[in-house]
């Protein structure tokens, strides 16, 4: 806080894929800077739940339902964290799935469930969420920080959709950044190497998988939400505000090794019907 209060007092903040892992975290760190949060998920229930986690921590938050790749359910998620003068000063976008296997063994619906959740539906957020700071913001300008991954950078064996749809990400903040700079509209991103989370659990459990993150960071652990969560809430806030066009890996230092591979787990999973020579 400042001398005239939270430093986020009166921002009004969305948050896709809100309900859960870095996103709650990031509704947390915003909320308790003063900023008034609105979280999106897929999920009923657990947005409720994510509802009651915050009330408990003594933060209001609105909620609104609906997917990220569904352009009509963005507009009016964008329209719910929006101020009563329709301005929205800070979007997070932290919606996101993954798949684990081959590419030659990817279904072509898989492949495009992940490509727009991850990048479509990013790409929707950032649309209307623009719109919605150019129309309203004026000198204000605004911020968006996408939840990429160092999966983006590294190969990540076994989950080529994902380290695509990651890649593409980086792109359009990039992007974004360039075109939307002129309106002080900065776009940053922030790449975690693994954090347990729902969507992490199955990797983050099994302990050949953890041993190759182990081994492939410096800092020696596997991070958590929080610490992406405070990342996100410098990129978001003033402390941050000359920069734009920026992916900051928050890895423990992974991207200075390689991109894990859990042989053992995609031989269990994979080696019935796929070929062993790309296992």
């Amino acid at each position: 806080s400042s001398d005239d209060g939270p430093v986020l007092a009166n921002r009004y903040a969305l948050i896709t894929g809100g309900s859960s892992g870095i996103g709650l975290a990031s509704a947390i760190h915003l909320a308790s800077d003063g900023a008034r949060v609105t979280i999106m998920g897929r999920n009923i229930e657990r947005l409720a739940a994510a509802q009651t986690v915050m009330s408990e921590l003594g933060f209001g938050v609105n909620v609104t339902a609906g997917d990220v790749a569904d352009e009509t359910a963005v507009q009016t998620a964008v329209n719910a964290a929006s101020g009563p003068d329709g301005r929205l000063d800070i979007v997070v976008m932290s919606a996101g799935t993954g798949t684990l296997g081959p590419l030659v063994d990817t279904g072509l619906e898989a492949w495009r469930s992940i490509l727009d959740s991850n990048l479509t539906g990013a790409f929707l957020t950032l649309k209307h969420g623009a719109a919605a700071m150019l129309a309203h913001n004026g000198v204000d300008g605004g911020a968006f920080v996408a939840v990429s991954s160092i999966a983006s950078t590294l190969t990540h064996r076994m989950m080529g959709p994902y380290c695509v749809s990651k890649a593409g990400l980086d792109m359009l903040v990039r992007t974004a950044a360039d075109e939307l700079g002129g309106a002080q509209i900065r776009v940053n991103g922030v790449a975690p190497s693994l954090v347990p989370t729902e969507l992490t659990a199955p990797i983050a459990s099994d302990p050949e998988t953890l041993g190759e993150y182990h081994q492939n960071i410096p800092l020696g652990r596997i991070g958590t939400v929080d610490d992406v969560a405070r990342v996100i809430r410098f990129l978001a806030g003033p402390e941050s505000g000359w920069v734009t066009g920026q992916i900051l890996p928050v890895d423990g230092g992974h991207t200075l090794r390689r991109g894990p591979y859990a042989a053992d787990m995609a031989k269990a999973f994979f080696g019935a019907t796929v070929d062993p020579r790309i296992l």
